[in-house]
């Protein structure tokens, strides 16, 4: 049996040693995930190892899933799956595997292979072919009918590249992602398992230690370029990448790419390639620029090629043509020419990028590189021919553009919606065809709509909140989105905007321009309605004639609905030249709690009605107290546009005197530095103006008056607390002279607002997760630190308050929790022989200890004492009470410690040797 036991613990060796010998020839990778039905993947594992390790190589690979599962999947490319062998001892590999989920969520994908390839001069712990090669792929799955299948993006440049000593090396990830997500990226450490980083990592510019400057790595965050500037040792390297994929502004994927570079010691230097940085193009024109290569060295030929995003599109791919491609070496100047003609399907929220790649054949079939990366972003056609026109006597306008649009047939339904925006007054800013949509143009989206109404043949919209006599100009949208299998839209596209159109309506009804109150009271509160009277020449006073009538109507609140005639409020004119501007005081109001809406009626022919004034309300405060301020914000719904509040402040009541202490464009106000307690009023003095020629300009509004008193209910900052005591583990302090020493910080010091906190409460739990109780209060506020113990133990969390003068008491402050320091001290010998001198064997120290499950055994292995007593007390006798002999006994003790959290048992198994010494 010990026979077998050799052999077999001999051919594990061997084994092992075997697999460390050979396995040694992963060089980089990633994982690609494509989503193919609502709960089931497809990863794609792509690897680059060392072609030469052919006893490493794999037709298989071990794939796990993130939900507890793994697979192994096959090898597709290559004869026979065999991969493809690519210049500088390279294999190219690509694994493909399928995984049905149970559910939705966020799972990890990841493959591991042991091991690296040898020779890593920055992955040297200890030893390059020692650390597992590890690729990871976070993906989630999102709620496939409202955001869409995902997919990982596709990283389309190679991740083994090479670069010379002293020369700047340059890198694009040239990620491409199918969806429209947002990319960012970032620079990591590589994996040598699922989150844990290959250890004692350098990375590049690291080496060598010491090493002449400069030699600095960049990462551009949103290209994905690198730049290692500039090597200073030969050998080969490995960085890993982190791609974070966004949607609507939320992370939902991260991909790491493990990529390889070798620097050579060579004394060249690399070609360089010229052409555009950034393009934006309207979809359905052509994008072509050339591009051009040179090389320094004179004798060197040049590879020009071309990898990115619009090669990768589903139709209309884009063409780079005039070298044949990769590895076809011309001598330069080289000048190719890259073609896309574009369609409606590659609108995109963000630029595709395009690496251009020169490559010298500096190694014959391959050298030094130089990057250009160019970013090309296909926009939105604009709609076509806008037109605007108002209805005469409606008070609407009607918005109307060309059907069809350029894009509306877009494939797979990408063209979603339009949407209608408006504004008071022309804005004619240029077309920038990089800038979509109208944010920052002050323009108001007014609707949103998939299915605007076709009228003649154009797409229309009825603008029913316009203002008779005021000028509007109108844009047009269109939008495009990926569909969700249920119709939904997710990375919603703008287009350019449309022309502008602008139209002025009619002013054939009457305008309010006034609703300002008079009087505050809860019973006699006044408001005075002014409005202007139609312009006769959009009236056409000979098809309305007179006689004419207002009549004001008023509704409580603000709002535009059910307002009702007020009695006796009718003003008639005979004639229109005798209809002026009129006012109306409508008296007995509680404009103390209420704001009152108003709308004015126009009649001609004494009761046929031409129509309704827009509605106005009056403008309405409140008012919120708190420490030393006073906020206060108003509300109205008017049809002019309010360009400045004046705020009024009176400190002798709400009738005294009144003085302006400042303006605000926004409906808010606060009033600070107050005296708390003190009672403070205020109006609002509202300026607008319609904008409209003829009409007077400011209007001046005025809302009620009210009070507010200042309180302090706002507490002072928390403190910050450490805590801190001398507890150790060596056994040279005694248990009672452990204490904890509390110190925190001074709000009043430290947080602007706490001046006036007057005194601390401090909590405390003897458990982690316990209810915290007061133990005191320091009543000295520039008291900051308190020394504390429970019992015996010092285990526990504390907290602290602040409190102010009035009471108020802050947040907690950070809870910090200490714990206990265990000791157990067991002697070596003791000599139980009845001289009162080490008699019994018990702890040489003990602290913090709840109890013990310890046994003793003879040296046959024989049980001869056991308790659960910390002192343990053995007189060395056996269980049955009789003397032992005296030799060397084994002891094994469970150590249950008073800790923080409660007692619990030592991870730390006590075991050792007693000597029992009888003596003389």
């Amino acid at each position: 049996m010990k026979i077998f036991k050799h052999v077999l613990l001999f051919f594990i060796v061997f084994i092992l040693n075997h697999e460390k010998t050979f396995a040694t020839h992963n060089r980089a990778g990633e994982i690609v995930i494509e989503q193919i039905g609502p709960l089931t993947i497809r990863a794609t594992v792509y690897t680059y190892t060392k072609a030469s390790s052919v006893q490493a190589d794999r037709k298989i690979q071990e794939i796990t899933w993130g939900d507890g599962s793994l697979d192994s999947i096959k090898r597709t490319n290559g004869p026979n799956g065999d991969g493809e062998i690519l210049s500088g001892d390279i294999k190219y590999n690509i694994y493909v595997g399928i995984h049905t989920y149970s559910g939705r969520g966020t799972y990890r994908v990841g493959m591991i292979d042991p091991n690296r390839n040898g020779g890593i001069l920055n992955v040297n712990w200890p030893a390059s072919d020692n650390i597992p090669f590890y690729i990871q792929t976070t993906f989630t799955f999102l709620n496939s009918n409202f955001q869409g299948y995902n997919n990982t993006p596709r990283i389309l440049q190679p991740p083994v590249d090479k670069g010379c000593v002293g020369k700047p090396f340059k890198h694009s990830l040239n990620a491409y992602d199918v969806d429209g997500d947002s990319l960012a990226f970032r620079i990591t450490t590589p994996l040598q398992d699922a989150n844990s980083p290959v250890p004692l990592y350098d990375f590049p510019n690291a080496l060598p230690r010491g090493g002449p400057q400069p030699n600095n790595i960049f990462l551009n965050e949103i290209t994905g370029e690198f730049l290692w500037n500039a090597p200073r040792q030969k050998g080969e390297y490995n960085v890993a990448f982190l791609i974070i994929s966004y949607r609507l502004g939320t992370p939902i994927d991260t991909t790491i790419r493990d990529m390889q570079i070798l620097i050579e010691d060579c004394q060249n230097d690399p070609p360089v390639v010229q052409t555009i940085e950034k393009i934006c193009v309207i979809a359905g024109r052509e994008v072509k620029f050339a591009v051009r290569a040179t090389d320094p060295n004179v004798g060197q030929r040049v590879s020009l090629s071309a990898l990115g995003g619009p090669f990768s599109v589903k139709d209309s791919k884009a063409t780079f043509v005039g070298t044949g491609g990769t590895n076809i070496f011309k001598t330069p100047p080289i000048v190719d020419t890259f073609r896309w003609q574009t369609t409606c399907d590659h609108i995109s929220e963000y630029p595709y990028t395009v690496v251009f790649k020169a490559v010298d054949n500096f190694f014959d079939t391959e050298g030094l590189v130089d990057l250009k990366t160019v970013q090309i972003k296909i926009v939105g056609p604009p709609p076509e021919d806008v037109r605007v026109v108002s209805n005469a006597g409606t008070g609407q306008a009607t918005v109307s553009w060309q059907k069809p649009y350029f894009c509306e047939n877009a494939s797979d339904r990408y063209f979603y919606a339009f949407s209608v925006w408006r504004r008071e007054g022309s804005n004619l800013f240029p077309l920038d065809t990089c800038t979509t949509g109208l944010g920052g143009k002050g323009y108001t989206r007014l609707a949103f709509d998939t299915t605007f109404q076709i009228v003649g043949g154009r797409y229309t919209f009825l603008d029913r909140s316009v203002v008779r006599g005021k000028t509007y100009c109108y844009r047009i949208i269109a939008h495009f989105a990926k569909r969700t299998a249920s119709n939904n839209p997710f990375n919603l596209v703008e287009s350019l905007p449309s022309n502008e159109t602008c139209v002025q309506l009619q002013r054939d009804i009457p305008l309010i321009t006034n609703a300002t109150v008079q009087q505050t009271s809860n019973t006699t509160g006044q408001i005075l309605v002014r409005w202007t009277k139609p312009v006769a020449r959009d009236l056409d006073t000979i098809l309305n004639p007179g006689p004419y009538k207002y009549i004001v109507y008023r509704a409580t609140g603000i709002t535009q609905a059910n307002l009702q005639p007020i009695p006796n409020a009718t003003i008639t004119s005979a004639t229109f030249s005798g209809l002026n501007d009129t006012v109306f005081i409508d008296n007995n109001l509680n404009t103390v709690q209420n704001p009152y809406a108003y709308k004015i009626a126009f009649y001609y022919k004494s009761d046929s009605l031409l129509g309704f004034s827009p509605v106005a309300t009056s403008h309405f405060s409140g008012i919120v107290s708190t420490d030393r301020t006073n906020i206060v914000s108003w509300q109205k719904d008017v049809p002019w546009s309010n360009f400045r509040y004046d705020i009024f402040r009176s400190t002798t009541g709400i009738n005294g005197q009144f003085d302006s202490i400042g303006n605000t464009v926004s409906t808010t106000f606060r009033d600070t530095n107050l005296i708390n307690k003190k009672e403070y009023c205020y109006y609002i003095r509202a300026n607008g103006s319609y904008g409209i020629a003829g009409i007077a300009s400011p209007l001046v509004n005025l809302s009620q008056r009210l009070c507010g008193t200042p309180i302090d209910s706002v507490p002072p900052c928390p403190p910050v607390l450490t805590v801190t005591n001398n507890c150790d583990t060596t056994g040279k302090i005694v248990e009672a002279s452990i204490i904890n020493n509390l110190q925190w910080t001074n709000p009043r010091v430290t947080c602007r607002g706490s001046e006036d906190a007057v005194k601390y409460n401090i909590y405390y739990t003897d458990t982690e997760g316990g209810q915290f109780r007061r133990i005191i209060t320091i009543n000295d506020i520039n008291e900051v630190v308190y020394r504390h113990k429970e019992g015996n133990k010092v285990s526990g969390c504390y907290n602290i308050t602040a409190v102010d003068s009035i009471g108020n008491e802050s947040r907690r402050s950070n809870t910090v929790c200490v714990d206990n320091c265990p000791i157990y001290i067991l002697p070596n010998a003791f000599t139980p022989n009845d001289d009162k001198e080490n008699d019994v064997f018990k702890p040489i120290n003990s602290r913090y200890i709840n109890k013990v499950e310890c046994k003793i055994f003879n040296r046959w292995g024989q049980l001869v004492f056991e308790t659960t007593d910390p002192q343990l007390n053995w007189k060395g006798s056996n269980l049955q009470g009789n003397d032992l002999a005296e030799g060397t006994y084994y002891y094994v003790c469970k150590i249950f410690e008073e800790r923080v959290t409660g007692v619990v048992l030592s991870p730390k198994l006590l075991n050792g040797y007693i000597e029992l010494i009888r003596g003389n």
